[in-house]
């Protein structure tokens, strides 16, 4: 039983799973831009990767280029991750 129960872990994993270095995108609205200091202040929803719930929140951008076109009240979808050890927007689309 412990080994068909490992084959189906295995074989759960290995389909159509996430990979390392992969999240799912979260939805919010920029709420604040700081072109100073390379952040942006998101009201998001869930963040699974994180185990965090919906909040608002700072973020630093992992490159600067990321914040163009972004203002108070766009909409977003959004990956953060924990880059030396700062919550920092990885990826970003405008809706």
């Amino acid at each position: 039983m412990k080994l068909l129960s490992f084959a189906a872990i295995a074989a759960i994993a290995a389909s159509g799973a996430l990979s390392a270095g992969e999240h799912p995108m979260a939805t919010g609205t920029v709420t604040k831009v700081d072109t100073q200091w390379n952040k942006v202040t998101i009201d998001h929803g869930p963040l699974e990767n994180l185990d965090m719930p919906a909040m608002k929140m700072v973020f630093v951008v992992a490159d600067p280029s990321m914040l163009e076109g972004l203002s108070d009240g766009t909409q977003i979808r959004f990956t953060a991750d924990r880059v030396n050890g700062k919550l920092t927007v990885t990826e970003i689309e405008v809706q």
